[in-house]
């Protein structure tokens, strides 16, 4: 596990995105906490949530490089096949992708999907959103830009959106994509902070 935390902590630590290792520290614990919850595989859990971001397209430059480079990490600490095969497969598809996204086979990968769905909401979730916004280029909000309904996963990456665009696109909707009753009960206070804010920000934006 120490080899494994110091690998990703390598990758992330100076991130601008909002996907820094402090992210990762948040899902790892928030992901451990779900897994005693809902008698899980805690290592297991502990393993996807700290490598769930390392081969995320909107993270890595090219993506069949780090994939590879993971796929040799996990050689070198002698974790199986099989094993490899399934840590692959989840942080692969862990992924809200525009609504496009896939519900995962084992209970470990659904457990790290909803701590990494949590860490979107409320009010970390609320900076990350226009950290990332930021960090890309995207306005803060734009009128001009209007809200999508449905987009396939090309869509969602390349096209314009804001940061505030973002909730009604994603953020909003995560709180009925969660699996565990854990992480339901802890998505509930933060979805609603989230609408305050956004009614909030709307409030003050017309008003000027």
């Amino acid at each position: 596990m120490d080899k494994i935390e110091s690998f990703v902590q390598a990758k992330f630590e100076h991130d601008a995105t909002g996907h820094d290792w402090h992210h990762i520290q948040r899902v790892r614990k928030l992901a451990v906490h779900i897994a005693e919850q809902e008698k899980a595989d805690r290592d297991f859990v502990e393993i996807i949530a700290l490598l769930h971001d390392v081969i995320d397209d909107k993270l890595t430059v090219n993506t069949e490089e780090a994939q590879n480079e993971l796929t040799e990490f996990l050689k070198g600490l002698a974790v199986s096949e099989e094993q490899i095969h399934e840590i692959m497969y989840i942080i692969d598809n862990i992924g809200f992708k525009g609504g496009n996204g896939i519900v995962l086979p084992s209970l470990e990968g659904r457990i790290v999907q909803d701590a990494d769905r949590l860490d979107a909401l409320g009010a970390i979730g609320i900076a990350r959103t226009f950290m990332y916004a930021g960090a890309k280029g995207s306005a803060m909000y734009d009128p001009r830009i209007e809200v999508r309904d449905s987009m396939s996963y090309e869509q969602y990456r390349t096209e314009r959106s804001s940061a505030i665009n973002h909730f009604y696109e994603k953020l909003f909707l995560l709180k009925d994509t969660l699996h565990t009753n854990t992480a339901k009960r802890i998505a509930d206070e933060r979805h609603v902070y989230m609408e305050q804010f956004v009614d909030q920000f709307l409030k003050e934006w017309n008003e000027i």
